[in-house]
């Protein structure tokens, strides 16, 4: 483990109110035109009337992009390109969740460096220069503002991801007060998605590192011991602010040391069933958990002394066992569905959903215990 690359964002800004000073950014990055990524659900709560107005205020021309869908779908996102070429952006700044932050990557790429999905898809494929790119996340979940993945839904319903350097923004910017508020089911669905990312980086089997095994366990001290906080009160400011650090953490750690079945197995809900992304990863990582206990009984011992002190004298064996415990229990405490059956998925489709969860293989080489397509039918079959 002692040869590796780390990559993550160079700038990251962590200040309540901080993004209401976005338009010192653009001054910075001598932008006359910004191109302001968002979906309809943050637009309407109205967390970015003042930083849109600060911007304006500020002589920038806005030009807001208020269309972005969950599972971003690639004619959504050319149709982003399209605006923000028709806009002269000369820089993109995506604001909200996963969906929007991942639209926005690639709308600073390609605006910048016209070229065709279908030949970037995969890792290393993206060429040219983007436009400069700052990122503020509203949800805590997906880390985007770290990570050099923007994940899309072909017409075809499968997720596919295109993976470069070039999409790491120049400014990652955590506001803990734009996830004020945030109803409690999503607030519950991306700090699991949060955790996912932090236990599935430190059990990454190819690229973990120093680095991203320390980034991953902070991380998953932050979520585990602030998630309950934020989902019973809302507004309780500095649990937020925890959350949306422990999420970066991740994010950054999983950006190096990629995930691997949970996601995996969780892709093909969002793609072929449109579950939430957080949802589907709260749906299988326990079945998960529980596959790759025999193969990874070190790596959740350690993560379950960094949650849970009192494992300090317990075995390897012990202390990876409770860590599954624990894990379980939180999610089972969450407001959402807890299985593929109260998700809406029907019996019939498990099938099809290992079959399209055995094309992950990007993802699936990094599980600690090999899959095959029948361990994928047991787990579906668990999860429901």
């Amino acid at each position: 483990m002692s040869a590796f690359v780390f990559h993550t964002t160079p700038r990251i800004i962590c200040e309540q109110g901080s993004a209401n000073r976005l338009h010192d950014l653009a001054i910075e990055f001598q932008a006359r035109s910004v191109f302001f990524v968002t979906d309809p659900g943050v637009l309407g709560t109205g967390i970015a009337d003042q930083p849109i107005a600060t911007l304006r205020k500020a002589g920038i021309n806005v030009t807001v992009f208020s269309d972005v869908q969950p599972d971003p779908p690639e004619l959504m996102v050319m149709k982003a390109v399209q605006a923000a070429t028709e806009s002269s952006a000369e820089l993109v700044i995506g604001f909200g969740g996963g969906s929007s932050m991942d639209t926005a990557k690639l709308v600073a790429l390609l605006v910048k460096s016209p070229q065709t999905l279908e030949h970037i898809y995969g890792v290393g494929l993206a060429k040219g220069l983007r436009l400069p790119l700052i990122q503020v996340p509203t949800t805590a979940g997906t880390g985007s503002e770290v990570t050099p993945i923007s994940i899309l839904t072909t017409p075809q319903d499968e997720k596919r991801g295109v993976v470069s350097p070039l999409l790491l923004p120049d400014v990652a910017l955590l506001d803990g007060t734009l996830t004020l508020g945030v109803p409690a089911a999503i607030t519950a669905m991306t700090g699991i998605d949060a955790m996912v990312h932090a236990i599935e980086s430190f059990t990454s089997k190819i690229k973990k590192n120093y680095i991203s095994d320390s980034l991953a366990l902070k991380a998953l001290q932050l979520l585990y011991s602030n998630i309950h906080a934020v989902v019973d009160d809302g507004q309780n400011a500095q649990a937020r602010e925890h959350m949306l650090l422990g999420s970066m953490l991740a994010g950054m750690a999983f950006a190096n040391a990629p995930v691997a079945a949970v996601h995996a197995l969780a892709y093909p809900l969002g793609g072929l069933y449109h579950l939430p992304h957080g949802l589907s990863n709260s749906l299988m990582l326990t079945v998960v958990l529980k596959f790759n206990l025999q193969s990874a009984v070190n790596e959740y011992a350690e993560l379950g002394r960094a949650i849970s002190p009192e494992l300090i004298n317990a075995t390897n064996e012990e202390a990876a066992t409770e860590f599954v415990r624990l894990i379980t229990e939180v999610v089972s405490l969450m407001p959402f569905a807890k299985n593929l059956r109260e998700a809406g998925i029907p019996q019939n489709a498990i099938e099809p959903l290992a079959k399209d969860a055995m094309s992950q293989q990007r993802l699936l080489v990094n599980n600690p215990r090999e899959l095959t397509f029948n361990d994928a039918l047991d787990l579906y079959q668990a999860a429901y």
